[in-house]
């Protein structure tokens, strides 16, 4: 069975750096678009990136470009987001996504406050 597993969620200062990682399993990762999105308080869940499986090719939200970078290992079935210059207003309940079938993680918190 498809299972997403997220970690790395902490409480970070603005202007902070973090990584948050997703361990995949029960399917064969590679070919898979993966995504990140994140569910800010009273806000709907939005998407943050993406990243193909076969080529890599990525989208980033407008807000985001610059400073978070998503990646993917391929090998250890692991996604990755590295975040950067992170703001108050990006608190939120951050969700790994293999986009293809809709399978969801169950979501870490980031905090970004001083």
């Amino acid at each position: 069975q498809v299972r997403l597993v997220e970690s790395g969620g902490a409480l970070v200062q603005p202007g902070g750096t973090l990584t948050l990682t997703c361990a995949a399993s029960g399917f064969d990762f590679g070919p898979y678009y993966m995504g990140w999105h994140r569910q800010r308080p009273g806000q709907e869940r939005e998407l943050v990136a993406r990243i193909d499986g076969i080529s890599a090719i990525k989208y980033y939200e407008e807000d985001v470009k610059g400073r978070f970078t998503i990646s993917r290992d391929n090998a250890k079935s692991t996604l990755f987001l590295q975040m950067g210059a992170l703001k108050s207003e990006e608190t939120a309940v951050y969700f790994c996504q293999r986009m293809n079938g809709n399978y969801w993680g169950q979501g870490v918190q980031v905090t970004v406050s001083s």
